[in-house]
């Protein structure tokens, strides 16, 4: 089993719903990507897993700030990474849909 190194949440908006996505860095310097399907993507580096996922129109979580997050729809004070005891677990959470307008 690969051994990571550093999770990062990634979100993509559509509408008042939010897409999450966890890139996993690997120590083999590697990447994983676990989308919201419950799909674990295997990419041969982090700059190609980042670049596929800004290509889907997905950006870092911990690089929005409150006017990012008001443009794309929500507040920071509504959302946050999906938590899970395992990948089976988290599958469940990786769409959020939120309330009324932020």
């Amino acid at each position: 089993m690969n051994q990571s190194t550093q999770d990062s949440w990634w979100l993509a908006t559509l509408g008042r719903t939010v897409v999450w996505a966890r890139l996993r860095e690997l120590d083999a310097g590697t990447a994983e990507v676990f989308d919201s399907d419950g799909a674990t993507l295997p990419y041969d580096s982090v700059d190609t897993a980042r670049a596929a996922l800004m290509d889907a129109e997905f950006v870092e979580y911990d690089g929005l700030d409150e006017d990012d997050a008001l443009a794309r729809g929500f507040s920071l004070a509504e959302v946050a990474p999906p938590r899970g005891g395992d990948d089976a677990a988290l599958r469940a959470l990786m769409v959020q849909s939120l309330g009324g307008r932020a």
